[in-house]
């Protein structure tokens, strides 16, 4: 799939409902800098942090708890909510700019049939985030911003969000 190639729209009269995942930090600030390419969609955030809602209002924002790997009880609570928040949202296409609340987005919007895309922090230079490298096996795109890292990790690479 090319870099050009966009994720298809459903065969209705709405608009593409839009589900953008972040945690905070850059994670949050990276799908700050990708919102102009959500023009004209039905656009919802999920993050970790309330206060981003002035950020992206009038757009509704869906706060889920921050956990990673090694907080395993956080982040099944996570998971719960990130779960409630994908079937009340029902959306088309989920994009997520990391990290585990992305994957884990993700993997309930694609088990709902929605399209789904992963770009990885620009900050891993090296190698994919485990969040990315797990996405891969689920995500219909993953992407990095490094065109060495996507070539070594088979995903692709379309350019840099910074």
């Amino acid at each position: 799939m090319s870099c050009q190639t966009p994720i298809q729209t459903p065969n209705t009269k709405r608009p593409l409902r839009l589900l953008a995942v972040a945690s905070g930090g850059g994670h949050w600030v990276q799908m700050l800098r990708l919102r102009p390419a959500f023009d004209g969609a039905d656009l919802h955030f999920a993050t970790v942090d309330a206060s981003a809602a002035t950020m992206v209002a009038p757009a509704p924002v869906h706060i889920y708890p921050d956990a990673n790997k090694d907080a395993p009880l956080r982040l099944i609570r996570m998971a719960l909510r990130l779960g409630v928040i994908v079937l009340r949202v029902r959306p088309d296409v989920v994009v997520s700019t990391g990290a585990a609340g992305g994957l884990l987005a993700i993997l309930f919007a694609r088990a709902m049939g929605a399209r789904t895309m992963f770009i990885d922090s620009i900050a891993n230079a090296e190698r994919l985030s485990l969040s990315a490298r797990l996405s891969r096996h689920v995500a219909h795109r993953v992407l990095s911003q490094w065109p060495t890292v996507a070539a070594a990790s088979r995903t692709e690479f379309c350019g840099a969000v910074i």
